[in-house]
């Protein structure tokens, strides 16, 4: 069973920023970010592939956020700059074996962390 910890939510004003880890217990094929407010759909936000390093975005977050990732040490990144309230939700880490054209859909990754709060004030 692979775990995921994530760490690095805060509270920032909007045009701040703060950069999310999310450390894996093994190496694992892909890992999203996806992020869920109060009465949304969780939704997802970027994703990288471990092996080459492919990423994608969402819309709302291109040119201002960015994934990256550690191999060595099994670490994804988010860093999210130039933040708007609207950014405001819980992140989550997902990791599984899902490939880059499919993979905003929250059924496909296995493994979830545990969430951690971004709130963005105005």
């Amino acid at each position: 069973q692979v775990q995921l910890v994530e760490s690095g939510g805060g509270s920032v004003q909007a045009g701040g920023s703060l950069r999310l880890s999310c450390v894996a217990s093994e190496y694992i094929y892909s890992t999203a970010w996806f992020r869920q407010s109060p009465g949304k759909e969780r939704e997802g936000v970027a994703f990288i592939l471990s092996a080459r390093r492919t990423t994608s975005y969402a819309d709302s977050v291109k040119d201002r956020f960015i994934i990256s990732r550690d191999n060595d040490k099994n670490t994804v990144y988010l860093q999210m700059n130039s933040l708007k309230p609207e950014d405001t939700a819980v992140y989550y880490c997902a990791a599984g074996t899902v490939y880059e054209g499919i993979w905003n859909n929250t059924s496909l990754f296995s493994f979830w962390g545990q969430g951690t709060q971004v709130t963005v004030s105005s």
